[in-house]
């Protein structure tokens, strides 16, 4: 009885700080397995991605003897690093991202290429959204100059896609403009209350801080971003991408749609991670793909082939595996 009670003590505690990220426990031979998914912010459809992917997984623990949980972090160059280095079994990561640390670059430079860093699979696009203030007089990217504009926090997929089209217009964000590091949750705030002039955001659509954003007593609109085609052949794993307007009626735009460019939210993992713990991940989310669209409008877009692409980092194991097996491969 005394050896039962211990054991009760130690999962209990175990589950605490499991759910507070402080420990990340070893998989308890014989018993329940817990990995850990990064995310992004509480209010992005990245944090509702890794909800979703916990919630039908977690449906069949007991077959599995697994347990998804899901953590609230600062982005995708974090969910990389924090993967990389065991904190985390799993992240969502932009392509851009991935793509940089398979390839040594950005962040990476000086690190080198992150050799470990396997793919599992694509989600939605996220587009490079740019919002200003309609009484700033912004209406392109090269309007930026001179302005206050939050490019996204340090670490953050975001930044990057910031920092590339600035720099595509020959503008130079320390230099050029006033650039402000806040999160994506508080930038609607700060553009509403006039201590920016515009901010961008790399998001799947419709998102609930550009609603804020278009909502509130300051008019603001969503600035068309065109004429890149050369930096597409420069970053790959960029792509065009139309940002629908039905979803932010009180922003001023008249168009139905703004053009844009984006990447994609990707998963990846580490090839440390056992091969059959990433098979029912994959099995699951694909198997149950029309429930898993149903959870965002964002998800609507998914199919199986899209989900295998914009993939930077070779394939684990355990996804090539169920991939293989359901005629995917």
């Amino acid at each position: 009885m005394r050896k039962v009670c211990m054991i009760s003590l130690i999962a209990t505690v175990a589950a605490f700080f499991i759910g507070s990220g402080i420990v990340k426990p070893p998989a308890a031979h014989g018993g329940l397995r817990f990995v850990t998914i990064g995310t992004g912010e509480v209010t992005g459809i990245y944090y509702l991605t890794g909800g979703a992917i916990g919630r039908i997984v977690n449906k069949k623990s007991k077959q599995y003897n697994l347990k998804v949980t899901v953590e609230s972090t600062g982005g995708s160059a974090f969910n990389v690093n924090a993967v990389m280095t065991g904190d985390l079994e799993f992240g969502v990561v932009q392509s851009d991202r991935q793509y940089q640390a398979i390839n040594a670059l950005a962040e990476w430079k000086e690190k080198g290429a992150q050799k470990d860093l396997r793919a599992i699979c694509a989600f939605h696009p996220r587009a490079i959204t740019l919002v200003a203030g309609d009484d700033t007089g912004i209406m392109s990217v090269k309007d930026l100059r001179g302005k206050r504009v939050n490019i996204g926090n340090p670490g953050s997929g975001q930044r990057q896609n910031s920092i590339d089209i600035l720099n595509y217009f020959g503008i130079d964000c320390e230099k050029d403009m006033q650039a402000e590091g806040v999160k994506a949750v508080e930038a609607p705030k700060f553009l509403q209350d006039g201590r920016i002039d515009a901010f961008f955001y790399t998001v799947g659509h419709p998102n609930a801080n550009i609603k804020e954003a278009t909502s509130g007593r300051r008019k603001v609109h969503i600035i068309p971003i065109t004429g890149i085609e050369e930096m597409f052949k420069k970053f790959p794993y960029y792509a065009p991408v139309v940002i629908p307007m039905k979803h932010y009626p009180t922003a001023t735009n008249k168009e139905k749609e703004v053009p844009s460019f984006g990447v994609k939210a990707t998963f990846v993992t580490s090839i440390k991670v056992p091969e059959d713990i990433v098979y029912a991940i994959t099995k699951e989310v694909f198997d149950n793909l029309e429930d898993f669209k149903k959870l965002h409008p964002a998800f609507e877009v998914l199919t199986k082939k899209n989900m295998m692409e914009g993939l930077s980092a070779p394939l684990h194991p355990g996804a090539l595996k169920y991939f293989k097996e359901a005629g995917l491969m």
